[in-house]
């Protein structure tokens, strides 16, 4: 197109409550260990976001990242500061870092602080715990933590799978799951466990994103996914678009623009809840120019 290209942007987009409050919290612990008297690093545990350029942007400014290996931990650790990711942790690691006099910032996301209680509570109740989600995801290996011997389904199939299913029960989702996987693991449980407790512990920003999303049917022959491709919801996303448009890509900075979505006459922009607001604004600005 020759600048008269039409852009329509997702209603709701971008970073979501936890995802910005952990963001900012790093940010402010930044500028207080750089402020005199120089307080020692600060670290994130585990990297903040599944987004490469805030990522970026935060190592800039001297954020490191601890893998998770307490092996690796460095020897001017003493004191820092260590900010624990919305994703959370598990009680065990919490307490490590304590023990090796570490300073935590909790930005645990309030959603998934709820359900690391949740799941202590029906555990220490005599419940099995099940989760719903990536069972390599940091948000479900935290709340594992406070249900030792927890069972994580990751679809419907891993629920048919289970070669024995417990009496009572309680179902517990990752924040970030489709609202249609979930429901399908609770069927095959409900037919399967006398007492089953189905907790609705999605987030709505990922609903809220999704139906965005869907509202721009009509209104445009494509659409730009933004965000980071190791992100969960960023990659729900663009299923969800692959299904609802004629076009769809998933792009995680400007320069990735493939020359197809520029001959659109109309093209919509949504971004996970990990995307930062510059990196949105910068594929817009990328579009509009000629």
């Amino acid at each position: 197109m020759k600048g008269d290209q039409r852009i329509f942007r997702a209603k709701i987009m971008g970073y979501c409550m936890g995802v910005r409050r952990a963001v900012e919290v790093t940010e402010n612990a930044l500028a207080d260990a750089n402020r005199p008297p120089f307080s020692p690093p600060v670290y994130t545990y585990g990297p903040l976001i599944h987004n490469p350029v805030a990522l970026a942007r935060l190592s800039a400014r001297g954020a490191r990242v601890l893998s998770g290996s307490f092996a690796d931990i460095p020897a001017d650790f003493a004191g820092a500061t260590v900010v624990i990711r919305a994703h959370g942790v598990p009680p065990v690691e919490r307490l490590e870092l304590v023990k090796r006099n570490a300073r935590l910032v909790d930005a645990t996301c309030p959603r998934v602080l709820s359900s690391q209680k949740r799941a202590k509570k029906w555990h220490d109740a005599g419940f099995a715990v099940i989760l719903a989600g990536d069972r390599n995801h940091g948000e479900i290996a935290g709340i594992a933590g406070y249900a030792p011997g927890c069972i994580v389904l990751e679809n419907k199939e891993d629920a048919e799978r289970l070669v024995e299913y417990p009496a009572r029960a309680v179902l517990i989702s990752q924040t970030t799951i489709k609202q249609s996987e979930y429901d399908a693991i609770a069927q095959v449980l409900a037919k399967k466990i006398p007492d089953l407790r189905v907790f609705h512990t999605i987030c709505p920003a990922t609903q809220e994103r999704q139906k965005a999303l869907e509202d721009l049917v009509g209104l445009v022959e494509g659409v730009l996914v933004i965000g980071g491709k190791n992100s969960a919801n960023t990659q729900r996303l663009f299923h969800t678009a692959q299904n609802l448009f004629p076009h769809a890509w998933h792009i995680e900075t400007p320069e990735e623009i493939p020359a197809e979505a520029r001959e659109l006459a109309a093209i919509g922009l949504t971004a996970g809840a990990s995307t930062p607001d510059e990196v949105i604004a910068a594929v817009e600005q990328a579009l509009q120019k000629v």
